[in-house]
């Protein structure tokens, strides 16, 4: 049981989101579905965390170190309610008109000569797993009792997760498995588990606006790097899962090439700037 009633950076940059995304919800109220609930849950999220913060108890410990895991998952599905209803255009057609001047192809089309079934299913499970794979990072420091690190990487994820959500709505597009589907000359095939996956994702994913910037990339480079907190071996073993998954988000015509260069971006620069900001927010935390 903790006895600490100091807000952590993660319980500030969490609140903050919650007072942006619920500006966002009072200023286009009539035209959101459900509006009054949706800003009922921003205010008692935001009481629970406060609760727990100033009124330590024996749920407060586990609350405090693992709340942001369901926490960035509601504001992950919330955003497939606000974006359609704050944006009345997407960003598909100007994001492949960037990947065209580029390569002077549609790169998720050229890939299809590269197009096997063995492969395809290969690059879904290493695409599913792109959620797992930055949990563990979390559960291994949490097991080795590096709770310190363990805090650190869960605001840095939950920071990365949140700045790729407000570029979701700064940028809304479905990426070109929607809008190229019809220039594809094949559909993706794999072998046994491909639909499967394929279908759960696009269930759990709403058919999201959410390809700018990649979050895939985004996180996956994150956890990468957070996996050398956890040791060299399991860093390693991250180095050689994330260049598939990058490729993956193409390959599998979730994204365009520019959304993973907005990714990888946002990833180098919180690599670089979160430590800073990290022990700013620690004053007085």
């Amino acid at each position: 049981m903790t006895t600490d009633t100091r807000f952590w950076p993660v319980d500030k940059i969490i609140l903050a989101y919650f007072v942006i995304t619920g500006l966002v919800i009072l200023g286009w109220w009539n035209h959101l579905p459900n509006a009054a609930l949706m800003f009922a849950w921003h205010v008692a999220g935001s009481a629970v965390i406060v609760y727990q913060v100033k009124r330590p108890n024996r749920t407060t410990w586990l609350f405090r170190n693992w709340y942001p895991l369901p926490y960035v998952g509601y504001f992950y599905k919330e955003m497939a309610v606000l974006i359609p209803s704050v944006r009345h255009s997407d960003a598909d057609r100007w994001l492949a008109s960037l990947d065209f001047r580029v390569w002077h192809e549609n790169p998720c089309i050229w890939l299809e000569r590269l197009q096997t079934p063995a492969f395809v299913e290969f690059e879904q499970i290493v695409y599913t797993l792109f959620i797992p794979a930055v949990i563990w990072v979390a559960i291994l420091l949490w097991k080795k009792g590096k709770f310190v690190e363990f805090q650190y990487y869960a605001f840095l994820i939950a920071l990365g997760y949140m700045i790729s959500y407000i570029g979701y709505i700064l940028v809304p597009a479905r990426g070109p498995r929607i809008l190229l589907n019809n220039l594809q000359h094949m559909p993706l095939r794999g072998l046994w588990l491909f639909r499967s996956m394929q279908h759960t994702l696009d269930n759990l994913e709403s058919f999201h606006y959410d390809c700018f910037p990649s979050g895939h990339t985004e996180l996956t480079l994150l956890a990468c790097w957070g996996s050398r907190m956890v040791s060299k071996r399991w860093f390693r073993v991250y180095f050689a899962y994330t260049p598939f998954l990058i490729f993956a988000t193409v390959y599998l015509r979730y994204h365009y090439t520019v959304d993973l260069l907005a990714g990888a971006l946002t990833a180098f620069v919180l690599m670089l700037a979160s430590p800073a900001i990290y022990k700013k927010l620690s004053r007085g935390a």
